[in-house]
């Protein structure tokens, strides 16, 4: 991307909405053509109980910072627990998902540099209503150097 980056406020319920991955709405409140490249942000509702697969970001670091609810992490082998208020530096290559274990939709600010995941969110948003084709699922990670390479943690580790 070229040219200079210009400083921009995002006000509250402004940004793009989309379909997220798991359900819920996904807002987004920068995105590759607002930081030049460096930098994507979405809000993100997780509904109850719900949650991705385990996946890899080749290209990005992912960070979460947990608005409310309680949200439990798998990184690699270890487990984490994220109330609200908590913030979870995922690095690139690391094998991870996550799960809303709480009684209500948890809000999650995610982030993710450089920028690039938009395409997985978009590709996601743009499938069918209802549980997401599997294979559908992955060409969308693929697109934006995501491999899925497990189960969510509901499948693989129900609470």
């Amino acid at each position: 991307m070229a040219g200079p980056v210009n400083a921009f406020v995002i006000l509250p319920g402004e940004g793009e909405t989309i379909q997220g991955p798991v359900g819920g709405p996904a807002t987004f409140k920068a995105r590759a053509e607002t930081t030049n490249g460096t930098f994507t942000a979405l809000e993100n509702v997780i509904p109850p109980m719900q949650g991705p697969p385990l996946h890899i970001h080749v290209r990005e670091d992912e960070m979460y910072y947990v608005l409310d609810g309680h949200v439990r992490f798998k990184a690699d082998d270890r487990m984490f627990e994220a109330p609200t208020g908590s913030f979870v530096f995922i690095p690139r290559g690391t094998a991870h998902c996550f799960q809303n274990v709480g009684d209500g939709p948890a809000r999650l600010l995610v982030m993710f540099t450089p920028a690039g995941m938009e395409r997985f969110f978009e590709g996601v948003a743009e499938l069918p209503p209802g549980a997401p084709d599997p294979h559908a699922y992955r060409a969308a990670a693929h697109s934006a150097w995501m491999k899925v390479v497990g189960p969510s943690l509901a499948e693989a580790d129900p609470e």
